[in-house]
């Protein structure tokens, strides 16, 4: 535990003006950013007597070995460089609003030939437009089970609509009269654009129309005596109006407005939001986050709007996103809240400029606003509650767990931050590693890696042994310091997954874990507390073996042994045994399982990648692009051999001559492959 007083600026050094301040670790990791309108007077109130502050503000204190500062002209511009910070450095000790899940959207992939509509998550991509977020996915595919009949656009895969295609069959929906079937061509692509694009009025907010052009058409056919017409056209009716009974009004005045809600307790805040477009409930999001030092309902209400409403027009500027309304304005024109920001002036001044125009921000005090505030805050308290019936007994067990590895290792602290490795390959061949990483007893999937083994040579058992010394080198090669220069020794480390920068490695002094070309702190510039190895005491052994060389002694290693579930220790020669009922070991086996599930996952990836090369290696006229294209056509090597020449031959730059080679050519390898055996 750090001393502040170590750390403090000296009295007078800090100016009384606005700004923004980074508290860093001795890594030099920015662990919280904050802002204030007087620098001096918020900075002296982190350095006043421990036993006074909150127990979080505590703790970051106290980890912290540095604080600095910019100093802003106004606090607008400190609203956005705190947000923009937070956002960059990601800082352990701030609240961070994230999903606990991505929320379902229903997409219309506009820049298709043939627009898909699909329930989606994940982030937003060009060329699609989305509608929601929905609180459950299955409100999506109601909804589009009921439009679908007054709409029949395609909601099939990419894959089913090239099969029905190449079959010249419709699906069952285009049986059944949902799918207006532009796979067989029973409509063309203008013809089908103009259903979807109906289909997206429909749900932006032009209702009234929609159905009043039914409703005409209805009566035409009536009078036509086209009795079969009229009465299908009186159920899609009766569809869309089932559709909208399903979005009630819930504001009248046809109200475009945001309504935030909060319930916590001295350790957790719920978070509800309400998105109202139209007069109507388009869309709710919730989150549950741990509280940050003493802030009351005012300050959490500022920095929940800071960080989501500019999350907000990050995705607004990067990609149209439709949230119901005609116009997918990422600020709507009023934000109702429970407490105002102590700045409230300055939050209502950077909203304004987010939107364009000027921004209600306001608590409803009568009326219908009322009344859906009162809803949205027994939302936020009714998730407060399922959440600590849901997660009390699993954030107990965690904590029970990783006590249990420290006093049973005797470790000098709990590992809150565990990574683990694990080796795949067949017979010695297209042999990779995998590297995972766990805190606080949860997958951080960010920092996730796979390496491709260099040193490999040899087989078996020999083989495994060598390939983890040279993972566990690469991971912690950032932690040797020349000493000579002074300078640390570059990382040939492994291939980057889910946002990780490659070549980082571990640490010795805190200039280490600063990347110099961008100044921000290495994500892998730090070691864990635990390093575990799938296997027993030859792999421990040579795990500890190089963590020895590179003079590394901060880092405790251990290795899990499948037959047994043994846990074995370098220089033991028994190893740990766990009872079998122990919260520990079960946490230890979802490491390794997971570790081994990512190293199988990237092995098959790669030796696919290889056998499809082998397969078409030598076929005349054809390139890595043309075979890249052939396989992404018909999804797999297994299907492009079961095609035909003429089939081959329809894929864009493929002639009749290429594709009678490319058969050809799988056709020999496919026997080779049954005289020598499966290719390794």
């Amino acid at each position: 535990m750090a001393d502040p007083t170590t750390y403090r600026p000296a009295p007078g050094s800090i100016p009384t003006a606005p700004g923004v301040y980074k508290f860093r670790d001795a890594h030099q990791r920015v662990i919280y950013v904050g802002k204030a309108k007087s620098l001096r007077s918020r900075l002296t109130s982190y350095f006043a007597d421990l036993t006074s502050l909150h127990p979080r503000t505590r703790q970051m204190v106290t980890t912290a070995a540095s604080v600095e500062w910019t100093v802003v002209a106004t606090e607008v511009e400190a609203l956005q460089l705190e947000y923009n910070w937070i956002k960059e450095f990601d800082p352990r000790f701030n609240v961070r609003y994230r999903d606990d899940k991505s929320y379902p959207m229903l997409a219309v992939t506009l820049s298709e030939e043939y627009p898909r509509l699909f329930v989606y998550r994940g982030p937003r991509r060009k060329g699609v437009r989305y509608f929601g977020p929905y609180s459950h996915a299955w409100a999506i595919r109601e909804t589009l089970d009921l439009l679908t009949r007054v709409f029949p656009a395609r909601t099939c895969s990419s894959g089913v609509f090239k099969r029905h295609r190449q079959i010249d069959r419709p699906c069952l929906l285009g049986y059944i009269d949902k799918c207006a079937a532009p796979c067989i061509n029973r409509v063309s692509a203008a013809e089908h654009r103009v259903i979807v694009e109906d289909f997206c009025d429909f749900l932006a907010g032009r209702t009234d129309r929609m159905i009043s052009t039914l409703h005409a058409q209805m009566e035409r056919a009536s009078a036509d005596l086209d009795f079969e017409r009229a009465a299908r056209l009186r159920d899609d009716v009766a569809a869309l109006r089932r559709a909208l009974e399903r979005q009630s009004v819930v504001l009248g005045d046809g109200t475009d407005a945001d309504l935030v809600a909060m319930e916590g307790d001295q350790l957790e805040v719920s978070v509800q939001v309400f998105h109202v477009r139209g007069g109507r409930v388009r869309g709710q999001r919730g989150w549950i986050v741990e509280k940050a030092g003493d802030d009351d309902l005012a300050d959490q209400v500022g920095q929940f709007l800071t960080q989501f409403y500019g999350e907000q027009v990050d995705q607004a500027e990067s990609v149209s996103v439709d949230d119901g309304h005609a116009k997918a304005d990422p600020v709507p024109r009023e934000v109702l809240v429970p407490a105002l920001p102590p700045d409230v002036d300055e939050v209502r001044d950077w909203l304004s400029g987010l939107r364009g125009s000027n921004v209600d921000l306001r608590i409803p005090q009568r009326g219908d606003k009322k009344a859906l505030m009162e809803t949205v805050h027994r939302n936020a308290a009714d998730a407060l509650a399922q959440h600590k019936l849901k997660r009390a007994g699993d954030l107990t067990t965690r904590s029970a767990a990783l006590t249990e590895i420290q006093d049973t290792l005797g470790l000098d602290s709990a590992p809150l931050r565990i990574e683990c490795i694990d080796i795949s390959h067949v017979q010695g061949t297209d042999v990779v590693a995998s590297l995972v990483v766990f805190e606080d007893g949860l997958p951080r999937k960010s920092d996730y890696r796979h390496y491709s083994i260099k040193e490999a040579a040899g087989e078996g058992h020999s083989d495994d042994v060598a390939s983890i010394a040279e993972v566990t080198r690469r991971r912690f090669l950032r932690h040797r310091i020349d000493v000579a220069d002074g300078q640390v020794k570059p990382d040939d480390g492994g291939e980057v997954v889910g946002g990780a920068e490659g070549g980082d490695g571990g640490d010795v002094a805190p200039e280490a874990a600063i990347d110099p070309k961008t100044g921000r702190p290495r994500r892998f510039a730090y070691p864990p507390n635990l390093f575990v190895v799938d296997g027993g005491a030859p792999q421990v052994h040579a795990a500890a073996a190089v963590l020895d060389e590179l003079n590394i002694s901060d880092v405790a290693v251990v290795g899990l042994a499948k037959r047994l579930e043994e846990v074995w220790v370098p220089g033991d020669d028994d190893p740990v045994i766990f009872p079998r009922t122990s919260e520990a070991l079960f946490l230890l086996q979802r490491v390794r399982d997971e570790a081994h599930r990512f190293a199988i996952t990237f092995h098959r990836s790669k030796r696919s990648k290889r056998m499809t090369a082998s397969a078409l290696d030598g076929v005349p006229g054809l390139g890595s692009t043309r075979r890249a294209a052939l396989v992404s056509h018909f999804g797999s090597v297994a299907n492009l051999r079961k095609a035909t020449v003429e089939q081959i031959a329809e894929v864009p730059g493929i002639g009749q001559m290429t594709a009678r080679a490319v058969q050809a050519a799988l056709v020999e390898h496919n026997q080779t492959s049954e005289q020598t055996g499966p290719t390794p």
